[in-house]
């Protein structure tokens, strides 16, 4: 029998699907046939003869293998399932598909790293639960949680109780975005809570900036943006993000990938103080991974015929978006995004690869398969 480990989470957002793709890829590059696997998803992309999870899209495309549904994301929970499921669950064979593709990833591969679902009791509206789905693959359990101390553990031991009702093997913790001068404190802290409850620290993953950064369609679908101009790069990335009236007041943090938020009326003027400072500056080429304009009403129409920065904007190739929020609105609704790794943020993938390569102890997790 193949072994196998199931990548469970506190919470959505915690870095999950972060920390599976680094395992994944760390494994592969000591030479392990791995395999991945989906059992449960939510968020699934439609390709046309193939419906499957994001995020098993997302490791096809990382790890080069052929994607199969039935395989790799077998089970779909999209809009009215639950209802159906509530209604009559013997028509519903979910159990099956995932034991299916269990049996034929094992036969393929040295170790097959399964992903959960959101927090743990995600899925228990169809009996397919994080922990009931470990239960079902009969695999160990690794669990991600946020970093800290107090509250880390109240999460972890809450979290824990459905796994723990299941008699899950629970193989280690993972605790990640934990600010790097913390990361002692909180080491031996809660490192001394879970040798209490007998289950392994596996490692600690720093908080990192660059996991955070958003690309520039990440935003234009934040805000309701139309692209304007140059949408063949909204792939850029945004570090920073700053209005036109600190750019005319030169009041910012960081002058790169910087996102500027202004008004349509204003935008000249913002590009003249961008030309400014880049030229005092000694920067090359234009400092802005993107623009944002926005103003009321229909605007954006004939925003186009005419306005004289667009030479600026179009020599740089700058994506230019508009949108009917204001800046206040766009700002806000951007601060509360919610940035994960996907398809186009290869940046991401190879630092979630190298932050568990550095700071987990992979040998005593194959040790444990």
């Amino acid at each position: 029998m193949s072994k196998r480990v199931y990548i469970a989470a506190t919470s959505q957002h915690v870095g999950k699907t972060t920390c599976t793709l680094g395992i994944v890829s760390a494994l592969k590059r000591r030479g392990v046939n791995v395999g991945y696997c989906k059992p449960v998803g939510q968020e699934f992309v439609d390709l046309g003869d193939l419906k499957v999870d994001k995020d098993a899209l997302l490791f096809s495309k990382m790890m080069n293998f052929p994607l199969l549904a039935e395989l790799h994301s077998p089970v779909i929970v999209g809009a009215g399932v639950t209802q159906a499921y509530l209604d009559n669950p013997s028509q519903f064979t979910f159990r099956d598909k995932i034991l299916y593709a269990a049996t034929e990833l094992h036969k393929q591969h040295e170790v097959v790293v399964y992903e959960g679902t959101g927090h743990p009791g995600v899925g228990s509206v169809i009996d397919l639960s994080n922990a009931d789905v470990a239960n079902l693959l009969n695999s160990p359990v690794v669990m991600v949680v946020e970093g800290g101390i107090g509250n880390t553990i109240d999460r972890l031991n809450a979290n824990l109780a459905l796994f723990r009702e299941q008699k899950a093997d629970l193989m280690g913790v993972i605790l990640n975005k934990v600010l790097p001068d913390k990361i002692e404190k909180v080491r031996h802290y809660v490192g001394m809570k879970l040798e209490e409850w007998g289950i392994p620290l596996l490692g600690i993953l720093p908080y990192d900036d660059t996991l955070t950064y958003p690309i520039m369609e990440t935003i234009r679908r934040c805000v309701d943006g139309k692209t304007l101009l140059n949408g063949h790069n909204l792939d850029n990335r945004v570090e920073n993000i700053t209005s036109g009236a600190l750019i005319e007041q030169k009041e910012f943090a960081k002058l790169h990938n910087l996102l500027l938020i202004v008004g349509y009326r204003r935008l000249e003027s913002a590009i003249a103080g961008i030309e400014e400072i880049s030229k005092h500056k000694q920067i090359e080429g234009s400092p802005l991974a993107g623009i944002i304009i926005n103003g009321e009403g229909n605007f954006m129409d004939n925003f186009l015929d005419d306005f004289p920065c667009r030479d600026y904007i179009e020599k740089h190739g700058i994506p230019l978006v508009a949108t009917n929020l204001d800046t206040y609105g766009s700002a806000l609704r951007i601060s509360r995004l919610e940035v994960k790794i996907h398809t186009r943020t290869p940046w991401k993938v190879e630092r979630a690869i190298q932050l568990i390569q550095e700071h987990v102890d992979l040998d005593s997790l194959l040790g444990k398969l």
